[in-house]
C-alpha cells in the first residue's frame, strides 16, 4: 500500500513534468525548469527508500531525496524573485548556489560520519524499508537553512504584494501555496500520519500549482506576447547581424522575402553578393546615421498582383542592456503603399512634371559629379583622360560579361557601374599636390599617402550622394571608389578584402583601371604595348583580378585595343 502511494506520486510528478515540457516556452525562467526536474527526482528518492532492502540502498535513496530538497529550496526562491520582478545580483545568485552545495556536501557522507545522522539503522516492516535514525548537528543546520529560504521567499511575496503593483495578484497568491503545502505536509500532517511521508505529495501538489503559474505567467509578459502575436499574424520578418556584418539568423518570413538568406551560413560575412547588397546598404546607412533607419523594400513575384512592399527598419540588437549587433525588421506596408499609388493616379500630370524636373536635376547632378571628377583629374599630371578611358573600358567589359551570361547582372546594376566608373578616383581631391603632381615614382611614404584616396573617395561620394533616392547607385559608387585597389588574393588596399568579399563592381573596375594604367603613358613610364599589357593582366587573373572575369576580358580585348588605337588616331 505504501509503495503504491509513492509509486503513484512519482508517476504523477513525471506526468506534470511532461506537461510542462509540452507547454514549455523559450521565455520561461530557467528556475521553472529546475523545479520540474527536481520534484520527480525527489519523488523517485522516496519510492526507492520505501523499496530498499538494505541500509546501503536506503542511504543512497536518502541522498537522492536531499539532493532535490537542498536545491529545490534555492530554485523556488529564485523563481519567486523572478516572478515578483525583484532583481538579484549574479554574485548573490552564485553565493546562494554555493550555500546549497555546502548544505548538501555532508549528506554525501551519511554512513561515514555522524554529522548529519548520529546513528542510522535499517529494517523492513510489512515489506517496506524503514530507516531509523538519530539526527546530528548538520541536520539541524540544513533544516534551519530551509526555514531561512522559506522566510526569504515569503518576505519577497509580501513585499511584492504591498509595493509591486505591476506584479499580478493572481501570481503572488499562487506563489504562497506551494510553500504552505510543503510546510503543512512536513510539520503538521507528518505528526498525524507517521507511517508515511507526505512531503512527496506536497511536492506534487506544488508542481501542479507551478503548472498553473507557468500557464499564466507568459500572458503577463507583454513584450513576449505582443512580439509573438505580431510575428504570427502580420508576417513580420527579422534578420540579425553582429557588428562585423556577420549573419546571425532570421525567421521564416525574412527568408521568404530575401531567399538568399536560406543559403547564408551563420557567421558568414553578409552583403558582398549582389542579392545581399540592398540589405547591406540598409546596414551601412544606419551606421552612417542611426536616425535614418527606415527604408522601402519591394518584393516582386511572377504574378505582379502578388508584389509586396515592405517598410524596413534597422535598429541595434540588444542582449539585455548591451548592444550586440543590428536587427533588420520587415513590415508589410503593401496596403498603405497601394493606397498611396491610387491617390497618385489622380495627380499623373503633376507626377509627370515632377519626373521631368527630377530627371533634369539628376542630369545636372551627374554633370556636376563628372565635372568634379574631371577637376580632380586635372590636378594629376600623369593620368590625363584616365576617367573617360576607364569608363569606356568598364562599359566594354560589362557588355562582354552580359554576352557571356555567367554572372547574374541586372540592367540596373550594369547601368550604375558604368555611371559610377568616372568617380572611382574622386578621393584624390584630398591628396596633397606635392604627391599627386610629382613628376616621377612615389617614395614609400608618398605611396602610403596616395593609397588613402580609396577610402577618401568612398567618404566623399557618400557625402555627395547622401540625399539621393537611388540607394543602389550610391552603394555601387562608394564600392567602386573604396575597393577598386583590392586584390583577389587579399594583398590589396585599403582593407585587404579577398575573393568575393570584394564587391563585383570594384572587381570589374580594377581590370579596366589597371589596363588603362598599363597601355597609357605616365610621367614615370612609357605606355606598354597591348601584348605586354595583356600578358600582365592574364598573369594577374586569380591573384590580382577575379578569375571569373578572365573570359570576359579575353573577349573584350579586341574592342579595348580598337578603342585605344582610335584614341591614338585622334591625336
Amino acid at each position: 500500500m505504501i509503495q503504491t502511494f509513492y509509486c503513484g506520486v512519482f508517476i504523477v510528478s513525471v506526468i506534470c513534468s511532461v506537461i510542462y515540457i509540452f507547454m514549455w516556452h523559450r521565455h520561461f525562467d530557467v528556475n521553472f525548469t529546475m523545479i520540474f526536474t527536481l520534484v520527480p527526482i525527489a519523488c523517485l528518492g522516496y519510492l526507492l527508500l520505501c523499496k530498499s532492502e538494505s541500509l546501503g540502498e536506503a542511504i543512497s535513496a536518502i541522498k537522492i531525496i536531499y539532493l532535490s530538497g537542498c536545491f529545490l529550496q534555492l530554485f523556488i526562491v529564485l523563481n519567486i524573485f523572478g516572478l515578483c520582478q525583484i532583481e538579484i545580483n549574479k554574485w548573490v545568485r552564485t553565493a546562494l548556489f554555493i550555500i546549497s552545495l555546502i548544505l548538501y556536501a555532508p549528506i554525501l557522507n551519511i554512513g561515514y560520519d555522524d554529522s548529519f545522522y548520529k546513528e542510522i539503522s535499517f529494517e523492513i516492516k510489512d515489506g517496506n524499508g524503514i530507516v531509523l535514525k538519530e539526527y546530528g548537528i548538520w541536520h539541524t543546520v540544513v533544516y534551519t537553512a530551509f526555514f531561512v529560504f522559506f522566510a526569504v521567499g515569503m518576505t519577497a511575496v509580501v513585499y511584492s504584494w504591498t509595493k509591486k503593483k505591476q506584479v499580478p495578484r493572481t501570481i503572488i497568491s499562487l506563489l504562497v501555496l506551494p510553500y504552505a503545502i510543503c510546510i503543512l505536509s512536513y510539520f503538521v500532517l507528518k505528526q498525524l500520519i507517521s507511517k508515511i511521508e507526505l512531503i512527496p505529495l506536497g511536492y506534487v501538489i506544488a508542481e501542479i500549482i507551478y503548472l498553473i503559474i507557468a500557464y499564466r505567467v507568459n500572458l503577463y509578459d507583454i513584450s513576449d506576447t505582443v512580439i509573438d502575436s505580431m510575428v504570427k499574424e502580420q508576417g513580420i520578418g527579422y534578420v540579425s547581424f553582429d557588428f562585423k556584418n556577420r549573419y546571425l539568423g532570421s525567421n521564416d518570413t525574412a527568408k521568404h522575402l530575401v531567399p538568399e538568406l536560406k543559403y547564408t551560413a551563420a557567421d558568414e560575412l553578409f552583403g558582398y553578393k549582389p542579392a545581399q547588397r540592398k540589405i547591406r546598404h540598409f546596414l551601412d546607412s544606419f551606421k552612417a546615421n542611426p536616425e535614418k533607419n527606415t527604408f522601402i523594400y519591394t518584393v516582386q513575384w511572377d504574378n505582379a498582383d502578388d508584389d509586396r512592399i515592405y517598410n524596413v527598419k534597422v535598429n541595434y540588437l540588444y542582449d539585455n542592456d548591451r548592444k550586440r549587433g543590428y536587427i533588420v525588421t520587415f513590415t508589410d506596408d503593401t496596403a498603405n503603399q497601394k493606397y498611396i499609388r491610387l491617390l497618385d493616379r489622380y495627380n499623373e500630370d503633376l507626377c509627370r512634371e515632377v519626373e521631368n524636373k527630377t530627371q533634369h536635376i539628376t542630369e545636372m547632378h551627374d554633370n556636376l559629379i563628372m565635372s568634379l571628377a574631371m577637376m580632380v583629374e586635372s590636378r594629376d599630371n600623369s593620368t590625363g583622360g584616365h576617367i573617360k578611358r576607364t569608363s569606356e573600358g568598364v562599359r566594354i567589359l560589362i557588355e562582354e560579361i552580359i554576352k557571356e551570361n555567367k554572372l547574374p547582372l541586372t540592367e540596373e546594376f550594369c547601368r550604375d557601374v558604368i555611371k559610377a566608373a568616372p568617380m572611382h578616383d574622386l578621393g584624390k581631391i584630398n591628396v596633397d599636390d606635392a604627391v599627386l603632381r610629382k613628376p616621377g615614382r612615389f617614395t614609400d611614404e608618398e605611396y602610403e599617402k596616395m593609397k588613402h584616396h580609396a577610402e577618401e573617395g568612398a567618404r566623399v561620394i557618400h557625402k555627395i550622394l547622401l540625399q539621393t533616392d537611388d540607394e543602389l547607385f550610391k552603394q555601387i559608387a562608394e564600392n567602386v571608389a573604396h575597393y577598386h585597389h583590392e586584390r583577389w588574393d587579399g594583398s590589396g588596399y585599403p582593407t585587404g578584402l579577398s575573393g568575393e568579399q570584394i564587391p563585383l563592381e570594384a572587381r570589374i573596375m580594377a581590370v579596366a583601371d589597371v589596363y588603362d594604367a598599363l597601355v597609357s603613358k605616365r610621367v614615370y613610364k612609357e605606355a606598354f604595348g597591348f601584348e605586354k599589357a595583356d600578358r600582365i593582366i592574364m598573369e594577374g587573373m586569380g591573384s590580382q583580378f577575379d578569375p571569373a572575369l578572365r573570359n570576359a576580358y579575353v573577349n573584350a580585348r579586341p574592342r579595348l585595343e580598337e578603342y585605344y588605337l582610335g584614341l591614338e588616331d585622334k591625336k
